[in-house]
């Protein structure tokens, strides 16, 4: 089970995002302040910390800064929460070690997706979905099928990971929007199908399984 910590000093932010997490089965912790949240992550050393950037005294900055110059959790991975949407907020916390940045009002689902993506960055590179004969190697952004390797653009790849990821699972369009293309770029539900149908001419038609109204989900075999 993997642990994250929330460090936000507001108590509603903290409650539902702990309630979503641990609906999804993730061991969580929280912190209201940057102090406790620096004596919380030395103590446990979680997988992920959601971090918010704008606290009192001790900003998301200032804690991030002095985890990743710290050796025991360096290697922490630090996604920022902030309703700053400013460009050099994002730079100054990209800057500082983050690793990603979701900006407030929160959508707990798309966040949660958008941390389950986090957290494969620390997964074994190479992947063996649920579907015989399929590899995928996110190291080198390469699928395997039946021994023979195909080269994939980068969307598509990470589209596809993203639902091999969950074998099964329905991961609705707003979701594979905010991960695998942010939500700081505007693309069409199009966008989607296109690249939903050349992975189906990669992999076989019967791979993914569209659902009406909803999303996609790979099939599993």
């Amino acid at each position: 089970m993997k642990t994250i910590l929330i460090i936000d000093d507001e108590i509603d932010i903290r409650d539902i995002l702990s309630y979503n997490l641990k609906k999804e089965g993730y061991n969580v912790l929280t912190a209201e302040n940057g102090k406790e949240g620096i004596i919380t992550a030395k103590a446990n050393i979680p997988d992920l910390i959601l971090l918010d950037v704008m606290m009192p005294e001790m900003d998301g900055i200032e804690v991030c800064e002095i985890l990743k110059s710290t050796n025991e959790t360096q290697n922490i991975l630090i996604c920022f929460l902030t309703a700053r949407n400013e460009d050099y907020s994002q730079l100054a916390g990209f800057n500082a070690g983050g690793d990603d940045y979701v900006s407030k009002p929160i959508k707990p689902k798309l966040l949660v997706s958008r941390i389950n993506a986090i957290l494969r960055r620390i997964q074994p590179n190479v992947a063996v979905a649920s579907k015989p004969g399929l590899i995928i190697d996110r190291d080198k952004y390469i699928v395997i099928k039946d021994g023979e390797p195909i080269h994939f653009p980068r969307k598509e790849f990470e589209l596809l990971d993203l639902l091999a990821s969950k074998p099964g699972f329905v991961f609705s369009r707003e979701i594979i929007l905010e991960t695998v293309w942010g939500s700081d770029i505007v693309v069409g539900d199009r966008t989607i199908d296109v690249h939903i149908r050349k992975l189906r001419e990669k992999i076989g038609n019967n791979s993914i399984k569209t659902v009406k109204g909803i999303g996609y989900k790979f099939v599993e075999e």
